[in-house]
Parts: C-alpha cells; sequence; structure tokens
C-alpha cells in the first residue's frame, strides 16, 4: 500500500506546456478584440444598409419624376454607379496600409456624402457625380466587410454568421424603407436624401475611432493573386455581376415607368423584400452547410431563370411584384459564391486581395451590362433585356456544375490576429 499522505506529483505531458498568465492575458486580449471588431462588423453593416436601402427605394422615382431620365440615361447612370466596382481590387492595395475595418468605416462616410449631394442634383450631370461618389463609398466597404469578417470566423461557421449578418441587415433595411413609406409626403425626395446623408456621415465618424481592426504589422506587401484553381470562382463573379445588375437596374425602372408605381409602393416592395429576409437569410447559410455550394446554387439558379421569363413575358402587375420579392431573396443565396471561394483559397491572406478582384471582375460586367441593355430596350423592347439576363442565368447554371470545395489538407482560414 502507498502512503496517502505523500503527495503525487502532477503528471506534465511534454504536448500540452502548462498555460502560463501572460499567455491567459493574451486569450482574453484577442477574445476582446474579436469581440469589438464583430461589434465594429455590425454596425457599419447596418448603417451601409440604412443607407443604401432608402437610396435605393428613392432613387428611380426621383430620376424619373424630378430629372426626366430615359431608358438609355438611366442605364448610363447605373454604369456609372458601378464603374467603382472596377476599382475593387485596389481594396487590396489599400488594405496593406489600414486595416479592412478602417476601410470600411471610411466607406460608411463617402456613403453618406454620396446621399447627401443626390438630394442636390438638379440634372442628369449632378445625379451622375452624386452617384459616383455614394458608390465609391459602397463598393469600397462590401470587399473590406466581407474581408474582415471572413479572417474572423472558420469555414464552418463562416455561412451561418453570413447568413445571420444578412438577416440583420434585412430587418435594418425593413426599417428604411419603413421611414421612405412614412416621411417621403411629409419631406420631399431632396430633403429625405439630405438628412440620411448626414446622419451617415456623423455616425461613420462617431465610430470611426472603433474601426482599428487587426494588428497590420504581419502584413506583407503581396500582388493580388490571379490563380487558374480560382477560374470558377472568377467566371461566376463575372455572371453574377451580369444577370443581377440587369434586374436592379431595369426591373424597377419597368415598374416605375411602365406601370407608374409610385415611390411609397417600391419602398413597400422593398419592405417586403427585406421583410422576407429578416427570416430567411439566416437560415440561408444553414442550407449551405447542409446540402454543400454547388447543389444550393444550382437549385438558385434554375428560379431565378423563372424570374427573368416572368419580367420578359408577363404584364400583369401583383405577378411582377411577387417575382421582384424573389429576386431579392434569392439573391440571398449569394452567400455560397463566398463561402465556396472562402474553401478554395490557397491562404488565408489571398482573402482580402481575392474578394477585392472578384468584385472587380463583377463590376466590369456591371459597367457594361446597363448601358447594353439601355440600348435593347430603346431599340428592341424591354422584353430582350430580360431575355439577355435569362441567357446569363442558364450559362451560370451550367458553370456551377463544375464546383468543387473540398480541399483536404487546407488549414482553417479564421486567423488569429
Amino acid at each position: 500500500m502507498t502512503d496517502s499522505s505523500i503527495p503525487t506529483p502532477p503528471v506534465v505531458s511534454p504536448m500540452q506546456p502548462p498555460v502560463t498568465a501572460e499567455a491567459g492575458q493574451s486569450a482574453v486580449a484577442l477574445a476582446k478584440q474579436r469581440r469589438l471588431a464583430l461589434t465594429m462588423i455590425v454596425l457599419n453593416n447596418l448603417l451601409i444598409v440604412l443607407g443604401y436601402q432608402l437610396w435605393q427605394s428613392l432613387f428611380n422615382n426621383f430620376a424619373i419624376d424630378q430629372i426626366g431620365v430615359r431608358a438609355d440615361q438611366m442605364g448610363l447612370v447605373q454604369s456609372i454607379r458601378e464603374v467603382p466596382g472596377l476599382l475593387g481590387v485596389s481594396v487590396g492595395l489599400v488594405a496593406l496600409v489600414m486595416s479592412e475595418m478602417r476601410i470600411a468605416g471610411l466607406s460608411v462616410i463617402l456613403l453618406g456624402v454620396g446621399i447627401l449631394t443626390t438630394g442636390g442634383a438638379q440634372n442628369l450631370s449632378g445625379l451622375l457625380a452624386s452617384t459616383l461618389v455614394m458608390s465609391v463609398g459602397f463598393h469600397f466597404f462590401m470587399p473590406s466587410n466581407s474581408s474582415a469578417l471572413l479572417q474572423l470566423v472558420g469555414k464552418q461557421e463562416a455561412p451561418r454568421v453570413l447568413g445571420r449578418l444578412n438577416s440583420l441587415g434585412a430587418l435594418i433595411a425593413l426599417v428604411s424603407t419603413g421611414i421612405v413609406f412614412l416621411t417621403l409626403d411629409a419631406l420631399g425626395f431632396r430633403t429625405l436624401f439630405t438628412i440620411t446623408g448626414a446622419v451617415l456621415i456623423v455616425a461613420g465618424l462617431v465610430l470611426l475611432p472603433w474601426n482599428r481592426g487587426t494588428d497590420r504589422s504581419a502584413r506583407t506587401r503581396q500582388r493580388t493573386p490571379i490563380r487558374k484553381q480560382y477560374w470558377l470562382y472568377y467566371v461566376l463573379e463575372f455572371l453574377m455581376g451580369s444577370r443581377r445588375h440587369i434586374f436592379t437596374t431595369f426591373a424597377l425602372f419597368l415598374l416605375v415607368r411602365e406601370h407608374q408605381v409610385s415611390a411609397q409602393t417600391v419602398a413597400l416592395l422593398f419592405a417586403v423584400n427585406n421583410l422576407a429576409g429578416t427570416f430567411l437569410f439566416s437560415q440561408f447559410g444553414k442550407i449551405v452547410v447542409r446540402f454543400g455550394e454547388r447543389r444550393v446554387l444550382t437549385f438558385n439558379f434554375v428560379l431565378i431563370t423563372l424570374v427573368f421569363l416572368g419580367y420578359a413575358y408577363i404584364s400583369w402587375l401583383p405577378a411582377l411584384y411577387l417575382l421582384f420579392v424573389a429576386d431579392h431573396v434569392l439573391f440571398g443565396f449569394r452567400i455560397a459564391v463566398e463561402s465556396y471561394f472562402q474553401k478554395i483559397a490557397l491562404y488565408p491572406h489571398e482573402i482580402t486581395p481575392s474578394l477585392s478582384l472578384g468584385m472587380t471582375i463583377n463590376h466590369i460586367a456591371a459597367v457594361i451590362i446597363p448601358v447594353v441593355g439601355g440600348v435593347v430596350w430603346e431599340t428592341l423592347g424591354s422584353r430582350y433585356t430580360f431575355l439577355i439576363g435569362v441567357a446569363i442565368v442558364v450559362l451560370s447554371l451550367i458553370l456551377v456544375q463544375w464546383m468543387r470545395s473540398e480541399r483536404a489538407g487546407v488549414p482553417d482560414l479564421a486567423v488569429a490576429h
């Protein structure tokens, strides 16, 4: 028998060194930094959604009723709006000198400036200039915000987190459309644009000191990678840019110009969109995790084909409303493209520049398609503009069958900073 009064020395595994007080404090600091970063991502995202949704709800009616733009001019405006997307690749370069969080914070302020100046636009030139400023803020925000988020969460967690963020954004967008519906008659287009822009500028300046982001010391200057392993991601971004901007440019234009839909009705449509998104977007991440990106996008593109066919051949207004909402809901499955890229990315440090490059590729199409669609509309009719969209979606449906996201041995891209 052993003497129980003699203490047994602790066994320390050589593979598990004891945790020091300094290591514990470091872990706590990292956890605190991560929580702060996630909080700022949410707040920045809510401000962007609030401002952009209000701008989008008002813009078509404002441009048609008060500026008098035609279909081809609207195509030009929307094409100019997408030009900053071509500069998305430069976000990766800017991220070498400031954090993605700081870029996102500055983008909120710039978006506010663009919305504020929209309220003062008196002609097509003023509309183009204010739209361009607003768009720079919006398009620099998207890749920097997505990159910051993807670097904070793991591969399996990413679709769920993206879905929840989209769902919360839809709730705030619902608030934005409610503001339009309740205040437009009393304030008018210009005052509402001005107040919204001012709110974004002030809120962005208040939050900016906390948008510090992650430590930049480990970042080194590298060119934006263009890899053959990413070819499908690049092509899908191009096609999704083409498909999305046909619908966003001309679906609302069709409703306002040919069916005389009011700004309040447009706001109600966006309210329905965002109410649906509030409940559904958080579930989309779970669906992507369960069924995989390829199956989800296949289902998505089949339904979007029906949406475009509906706008090409249906003139019954309630059906067009339903299809408008359906398109918005289906666009929520875009998170499958981002989670797909996260899985195939070879190295964590390639996330920011590659997402920025993807946005640039997306907007090469977005700059061309609105102009082409507007010319086709004026020469052949609106049906043929939407049939171009059908062709784009069918091609996307075919290509997505090559999607494979299994990369054994690739480390999790949730990196600690």
